[in-house]
């Protein structure tokens, strides 16, 4: 079973990508993912001091971080890496799409999206920013030996404290 736990976007807000990695870190994940948007170096600070193994990829917005890809696990796009049984391809722009990996997981629109076609799980794990929306969102994939998936998506109101966790259904072709 692998446990990988997804944030995107997370723009200015490195105290609300703080809570989300430390509450993935409740969740025990075996790895976390910053697809892209990550802007403030704090950000960074904080995957790597979760001492969880961790990938991000550059955003359209993170031409600051650049200088610090030697410092931190920290790619261009697309960045596609094994993990356990599973091949993930990563991207914050979703052009990079490819049918040849068991996750494609992007950022860049801000809008939770999941599902899961040809075998192929799709997703997005929405804004941790909230801009788009008022609400801070990211997401917890659990993978199974026979590559089942379970997405859970994790959010909370820009005006609350509390963070739910639902499941979310995958629809399949």
């Amino acid at each position: 079973m692998a446990k990988i736990g997804i944030i995107s976007d997370s723009h200015k807000r490195s105290d609300i990508a703080l809570e989300a990695i430390d509450i993935l870190k409740s969740q025990k994940v075996d790895i976390l993912i910053h697809a892209g948007d990550i802007v403030e170096l704090d950000t960074l600070k904080h995957l790597r001091n979760s001492h969880i193994p961790y990938v991000a990829v550059l955003g359209n917005n993170d031409e600051s971080l650049k200088k610090y890809q030697n410092e931190f696990y920290l790619y261009e796009e697309p960045y596609k890496f094994k993990f356990k049984n599973l091949t993930i391809n990563l991207m914050h722009y979703p052009m990079y799409l490819t049918k040849d990996t068991n996750i494609n997981i992007y950022g860049h629109t801000h809008y939770f999206t999941a599902f899961v076609t040809q075998n192929i799980l799709y997703l997005n794990s929405g804004e941790i920013c909230a801009r788009k929306k008022p609400l801070h969102e990211f997401a917890l994939v659990e993978c199974d030996e026979k590559l089942n998936f379970k997405v859970f998506k994790f959010q909370k109101d820009i005006k609350s404290k509390d963070w739910t966790k639902t499941e979310f259904f995958l629809g399949e072709d």
